[in-house]
């Protein structure tokens, strides 16, 4: 299965958790661009499993393969049109997931995806909708955080909150959760800096109609807000406007940033600031109820497997990816 986005970048990632591979073919990347293979491979490390005793136990070593596109070795070229990356599965264990064929896991997409394709699609590890096809995505942005920060553009995030909490109860927090066999979401955190004013457009050409699909396409995210976001409506007008000033260079600036450094949906050339809302891990070790969908009887069920108590630990690096192919893909608008 693929499934793609973008305009002037054009990203379509494919493959299945359980699958032999995973990968991704970007589309639009300028002849020429450099890709540091080292760069991008310390970036895939931030995301993948088995590094944390916050994450899943499954170990994959999440190494990027050039399969066409590009020539090099080590420090590519983009030599093509369309670049192609794959990375292959080393250590599935389906078979923890045989009985979920007929009994769908509560928070899961295995009964909507049922609905849709039928049941013949290999929904082993959550299949397409897996967390695991965050890889290919951490490809397409660590390439793109790479031609970003030659022009002085910095992507940085971070995590804001867990289960409501911040600072060092986030850690307990979590390991709560994982010892009553559950799960807790939260919040990550991003700021962008050395975003020039000016990229963006009207309504659905806007910098944020761009970025919130990219983010929603992150698996377990339910909410997304820029600068002040769901606050602004608690706000008065004198509250939430974020008055100009020209700072000592003559630039323009606002002595807030409620907007999160966008208006009308172009940049201010003030910090772009986004929060991205996680659900819980909807795999957990509890019983739940369930149904089973050849009976047509009521159930119970307990997942087995290898599973995150928390997947904003490894959702850094991950809307990092998402924000930075989005934003080069608005910047490439202003190319045409």
């Amino acid at each position: 299965m693929r499934s793609s986005f973008g305009k002037n970048l054009k990203v379509s990632i494919w493959g299945g958790s359980h699958e032999p591979a995973i990968g991704v073919d970007i589309e639009g990347l300028p002849l020429g661009t450099e890709i540091d293979m080292d760069e991008l491979q310390a970036f895939m490390d931030r995301r993948a499993p088995g590094n944390s005793p916050f994450a899943t136990k499954r170990k994959e070593p999440d190494v990027p393969v050039a399969k066409g596109g590009v020539e090099g070795d080590g420090l590519l070229k983009v030599a093509s049109d369309i670049v192609s990356f794959e990375i292959i599965n080393t250590d599935t264990r389906s078979a923890d997931y045989k009985a979920l064929a007929k009994v769908p896991r509560p928070g899961h997409a295995d009964y909507t995806a049922r609905l849709r394709y039928g049941d013949q699609l290999n929904m082993a590890g959550g299949g397409p909708f897996s967390a695991r096809m965050t890889a290919p995505l951490c490809i397409a942005g660590g390439i793109a955080k790479q031609i970003l920060a030659k022009q002085g553009i910095s992507i940085n995030a971070e995590i804001y909150s867990i289960g409501g909490v911040k600072g060092d109860a986030m850690e307990a927090k979590i390991l709560e959760a994982k010892e009553a066999l559950d799960s807790v979401g939260g919040i990550v955190e991003a700021v962008v800096t050395g975003l020039p004013g000016g990229i963006g457009g009207a309504m659905y050409d806007g910098i944020e109609s761009t970025l919130a699909p990219i983010l929603f396409g992150i698996p377990a995210v339910k909410g997304v807000e820029f600068g002040a976001g769901f606050k602004a409506a608690d706000m008065l007008g004198s509250e939430n406007n974020d008055p100009f000033y020209y700072d000592e260079n003559g630039c323009v600036k606002t002595r807030t940033n409620n907007c999160g450094g966008i208006l009308g949906g172009i940049t201010t050339g003030m910090p772009l600031i986004t929060r991205v809302a996680f659900k819980p891990t909807p795999s957990i070790a509890r019983e739940q109820d369930s149904i089973d969908l050849e009976t047509k009887e009521n159930t119970k069920l307990v997942v087995k497997g290898r599973h995150d108590p928390c997947v904003v630990v490894r959702a850094v690096p991950i809307v990092e990816a998402a924000l930075a192919v989005g934003i080069l893909d608005c910047m490439m608008e202003l190319d045409k």
